[in-house]
C-alpha cells in the first residue's frame, strides 16, 4: 500500500513539473537544433536546395579525401588528421561566408521592399497582391521568392500558409517581422500598417548605414587576425613537404605540439570572432 501511494505521489509531482513546460515551448526548443540552424544558413546563402545532411556528407567526404592525400604525401597521420579536420570545416565555412555576404546585400534592399509594400497598401492593394507585385517591381535579389509566393497563393488561396512558406524560404529576421505584421493585419485588421512599414523602413536604413561604417572600420583588424591564425598552418604545410620534418610530428612530442597549436589557434580565432562580432538579429518569429 505504501509503495502504491509513493508511486501515485511521484506521478502527481511529475505531472505538476511537466505542466510548467508547455508543448509550444518544447517544440520551439527543438526547432533550434543543428538541422534547423543549418537549414536557415543554407536558405540565407541562397542554396536551400541543399539539405543539411548533404552538407554534412560533403564535409565528411572532403575531410576524408584531404586526409588521404596529405597522409600519402607526407607519411604523417597527425598532420593529415589536422588538415582533414580543417578541410571538413571548409564547406560549412564557405556556406556561412556566402550567407554573410548575401545578408549584407539584402540589408541594403529590405528598405526598398518595405517601401514597395507601403506604396501598395496606400494604393489599396490587397495584402497578397502587394506581396505578389514584388516579384516584378521588387529588388532583383528577392524577386524569385516572392514570385514563388505568388504561385503558391494562386494555387492554394491560403494566405497564412503561403506566408509560412515564404518565411522559411527567406530565413531572415526582417522578413519574419514583415510577414508577421502582414499576418496580424490580415487577421485582425487595422489602419496602422502603413505607418508601421514606414517606421520599419527608416529603422532598416539607419541600421544598414551604422553597420556598414562599423564593418568598414573593423575589416582590417579581422583580416589581420585571420592571417595570424592561418600563417602557422601554411608554414606547417611547407615543412611537411620535407620527409624528415614530417616524421618529427609522428612522435608523441610532435603530436602534442600539433594539438597545442591547433587548440591555441582555435581558441584565439573564436575569441577574435566573439570580441569583434557585431550584434546579429535572431529569428524570434520563425
Amino acid at each position: 500500500m505504501g509503495a502504491t501511494i509513493g508511486l501515485l505521489a511521484g506521478a502527481g509531482l511529475f505531472c505538476v513539473w511537466w505542466s510548467f513546460w508547455p508543448h509550444e515551448q518544447r517544440t520551439q526548443h527543438r526547432a533550434g537544433g543543428w538541422s534547423d540552424r543549418t537549414a536557415d544558413l543554407l536558405a540565407q546563402a541562397g542554396v536551400s536546395s541543399v539539405t543539411p545532411t548533404a552538407l554534412l556528407a560533403v564535409s565528411v567526404g572532403v575531410g576524408v579525401v584531404v586526409f588521404a592525400v596529405v597522409a600519402g604525401a607526407t607519411g604523417a597521420p597527425a598532420i593529415a588528421a589536422l588538415f582533414g579536420l580543417m578541410a571538413a570545416a571548409g564547406p560549412r565555412a564557405a556556406v556561412r561566408g556566402r550567407a554573410r555576404r548575401r545578408q549584407a546585400q539584402l540589408r541594403e534592399v529590405w528598405p526598398e521592399v518595405v517601401d514597395h509594400l507601403s506604396s501598395g497598401v496606400r494604393a489599396g492593394l490587397a495584402l497578397p497582391e502587394a506581396l505578389a507585385q514584388l516579384a516584378e517591381r521588387g529588388p532583383e535579389e528577392l524577386r524569385e521568392p516572392f514570385a514563388r509566393f505568388a504561385e503558391d497563393y494562386r494555387a492554394t488561396g491560403r494566405f497564412s500558409e503561403c506566408l509560412d512558406v515564404l518565411k522559411s524560404r527567406l530565413a531572415d529576421p526582417v522578413a519574419d517581422r514583415i510577414v508577421e505584421a502582414l499576418r496580424i493585419t490580415r487577421d485582425v485588421g487595422g489602419t496602422d500598417l502603413g505607418r508601421l512599414l514606414r517606421t520599419l523602413a527608416q529603422f532598416l536604413r539607419d541600421d544598414a548605414r551604422t553597420r556598414g561604417e562599423l564593418e568598414a572600420r573593423q575589416s582590417w583588424t579581422v583580416g589581420a587576425a585571420r592571417l595570424a591564425a592561418g600563417a602557422p598552418w601554411v608554414v606547417l604545410a611547407l615543412l611537411a613537404t620535407r620527409a624528415e620534418a614530417a616524421q618529427a610530428f609522428n612522435t608523441a612530442a610532435g603530436i602534442a605540439v600539433l594539438i597545442g597549436g591547433a587548440a591555441s589557434c582555435f581558441v584565439a580565432y573564436r575569441m577574435m570572432l566573439r570580441i569583434g562580432r557585431l550584434p546579429e538579429e535572431v529569428r524570434v518569429l520563425r
